[in-house]
């Protein structure tokens, strides 16, 4: 065996190690709202004070809920490496079509011919930073093949279209991009920056998004969050 052969077998063997390592640690050290939401997926009646209501407001937050159910991962979450989640979570703890989907602020709607389950809806003037363009992004609302659950009234190519916070735009549904492989019941929803042109960035990558915790008046920050189930009504639980 040549010295340059041990050398990347010993470097494929530190890697393999670390990557083991990393895996233990991350289900070790899960968040105890992680296994909140393990519960609330077998059984939401039993948790129903986990869940946060549409159209509810907390304190002075200028957005709405925009949907019923709880809110199982939140901004900045990790589930793999080298990725963090974008947005937050909400799963209404329903078969998929059943669970409404409303506008959290008004705003002006589009929806692009390519999207099966996705909204986004642009905000002129960001409520807590006046003059700044700001976008919400709303996915997931289709079956698992793609077949959509978004209002009639948003079809593929509609564009600017004003609606007002607690406007129905449809249901939460559970396709993943990729027909015949779902996610789990749930609105996926995230506060996107303007690229400065007038247009929203990509919201896969969440240096493009906003913390939605100033927006909601709610802990939706894994680096401020590793306990608490987001709700109004209660800082504390068990």
């Amino acid at each position: 065996m040549t010295k340059t052969l041990k050398t990347i077998l010993i470097l494929a063997g530190i890697g393999l190690v670390l990557l083991f390592g990393y895996t233990i640690a991350r289900n070790l050290f899960r968040p105890a709202r992680y296994l909140k939401f393990a519960e609330w997926m077998r059984d939401p009646q039993a948790h129903t004070e986990w869940a946060i209501k549409s159209g509810e407001r907390c304190g002075e937050a200028p957005f709405a809920m925009p949907s019923d159910g709880l809110v199982g991962f939140i901004w900045g979450d990790s589930f793999r490496i080298g990725h963090s989640h974008q947005g937050i979570d909400i799963f209404g703890g329903t078969e998929p079509g059943l669970t409404p989907v409303y506008a959290a602020y008004d705003g002006y709607l589009s929806r692009l011919e390519s999207w099966k389950s996705s909204l986004i809806i642009r905000i002129p003037d960001d409520p807590l930073q006046p003059g700044r363009q700001i976008w919400t992004y709303y996915t997931h609302m289709a079956d698992q093949n793609g077949n959509s659950f978004i209002s009639s009234e948003f079809p593929t190519g509609t564009s600017e279209v004003f609606v007002k916070a607690g406007t129905l735009l449809g249901y939460q549904g559970n396709y993943s991009g990729t027909p015949n492989h779902p996610v789990g019941v749930h609105l996926h929803f995230s506060v996107v920056k303007d690229d400065g042109s007038g247009s929203f960035l990509n919201e896969l990558d969440k240096t493009n998004t906003l913390d939605p915790s100033p927006y909601f008046g709610l802990p939706l920050n894994s680096q401020t969050n590793s306990d608490i189930v987001p709700v109004c009504s209660s800082t504390e639980q068990p």
